[in-house]
């Protein structure tokens, strides 16, 4: 059986071929690079930005929540939609904070 390429068609397809090769390297390379960037740079404050994170979590989580928990809200009335979300993660919280029962008002968790 004889090939039905002709030498043009093959010239373009092995180059085709080496592109791709070029491509794959250099995504492999800039994923070498974004690792070292993120553990010399990124890695030494990850535990403070997760930290930050779960304080800036808690206050949302004690403001949407707070009407339940018997405490007047300003904001009650705009996380109003927000309750699904938020019960969700109610439990976690007060586990998080040391409490083995939820704080009573009316709401329980566990």
């Amino acid at each position: 059986m004889r090939d039905s390429m002709t030498p043009a068609e093959r010239d373009d397809e092995a180059e085709s071929g080496r592109r791709a090769a070029l491509w794959a390297e250099m995504r492999c390379r800039a994923r070498s690079a974004r690792e070292i960037y993120e553990g010399i740079y990124i890695a030494p404050y990850r535990s403070a930005i997760h930290r930050e994170y779960l304080r800036q979590r808690d206050l949302f989580l004690v403001l949407g929540i707070s009407d339940m928990l018997g405490v007047p809200s300003p904001v009650s009335f705009y996380t109003l939609e927000l309750l699904p979300d938020l019960i969700d993660g109610f439990h976690e919280w007060h586990r998080r904070l040391g409490m083995e029962q939820s704080p009573e008002g009316g709401f329980r968790c566990c």
